[in-house]
């Protein structure tokens, strides 16, 4: 006999949080429990409702056709209910925790206004940050890890859904006494250059530039860390190619100079993405204000909501 009077939300959250992430252990991270407590709120569920929810084969599990229609019944019902609340105390009464993954060129130009404004409207809301390269980021948002990424170079995937916030430029830099040797005052010792490393999106982008312009392929170093690059270039280690808001400290103080008579470097276009199945309303709501952001390269973010 069917105990409907014994299920909880929690049952359902975690039924639809498994729908979404695809497997048990995804669904306990996501909702900061373990596996084993996931699945003994499924054998409750089952247990409750009075039908199989999920085909379980070996390690694997595939939801029932009752499972499917439990989901698909209950997510519209608990969306609902979410923006029921928070109708009634507002996005400031706003809780729980998201995860938000940004590359280290977007960290440093659209994420910190982002975040502070974020935690001005929604201080009840924790912020768990974390940066990484893109490829990464993309597949910790596609398994659940993080909730929403920001992003360089084009986002294609299906179970994603995506908006563009503008480009950052890219500049030729190196300190004054390497920028002079480069003019051509210093003889015939060859100049290092760095360039982000192959996981980055821009990394093609980069060597291209380098090909077309005077310096010595042999001459190519790479690094994974834009900041890292800059810190070399003002220790007189060579010219670099870098995202301008991250230099932008350096080039008003005169630590770093722009190289003349280089080939033209592309802007690098950055967007926010978050996954499609998620409809939590707290989710959507920062991800259309992300999607407010406008990146300029004169101006660096304009966070106005």
């Amino acid at each position: 006999m069917m105990s409907i009077n014994r299920v909880s939300l929690y049952h359902l959250e975690t039924l639809l949080w498994i729908d979404r992430l695809g497997t048990f252990s995804a669904a306990a991270e996501r909702l900061n429990t373990t596996q084993p407590a996931v699945s003994a709120r499924m054998r409750e569920l089952e247990q409750r409702l009075g039908t199989a929810l999920f085909h379980r084969d070996g390690r694997g599990m595939s939801l029932t056709a009752a499972g499917r229609k439990l989901v698909r019944d209950c997510d519209p019902l608990l969306r609902d209910m979410q923006i029921a609340l928070l109708g009634s105390g507002g996005y400031g009464e706003a809780s729980g925790v998201v995860r938000i993954g940004a590359g280290e060129i977007a960290a440093a130009s659209c994420l910190p206004g982002f975040v502070a404004g974020l935690k001005v409207d929604m201080p009840n809301v924790g912020l768990e940050i974390e940066i990484d390269l893109t490829a990464n980021l993309i597949q910790q948002l596609l398994t659940g890890r993080t909730d929403m990424v920001f992003a360089a170079g084009p986002i294609a995937h299906p179970a994603l859904k995506t908006a563009p916030i503008g480009a950052v430029d890219l500049v030729w830099l190196a300190s004054p006494a390497v920028a002079a040797r480069f003019g051509g005052d210093g003889g015939d010792r060859p100049i290092p250059v760095w360039s982000l490393a192959s996981p980055s999106p821009i990394h093609g982008r980069m060597r291209d530039a380098i090909a077309a312009s005077r310096i010595a392929k042999e001459s190519l170093n790479l690094c994974n860390n834009a900041r890292t690059m800059i810190d070399i270039a003002r220790a007189d280690g060579g010219v670099g190619i870098f995202p301008e808001p991250m230099a932008r400290a350096e080039v008003a103080s005169g630590a770093l100079v722009e190289l003349a008579d280089m080939p033209a470097l592309a802007p690098v276009e950055f967007h926010v993405a978050m996954r499609v199945s998620d409809t939590e309303p707290l989710l959507s709501r920062i991800f259309d204000r992300a999607a407010q952001l406008s990146l300029t390269a004169a101006a660096g973010v304009d966070i106005d909501q």
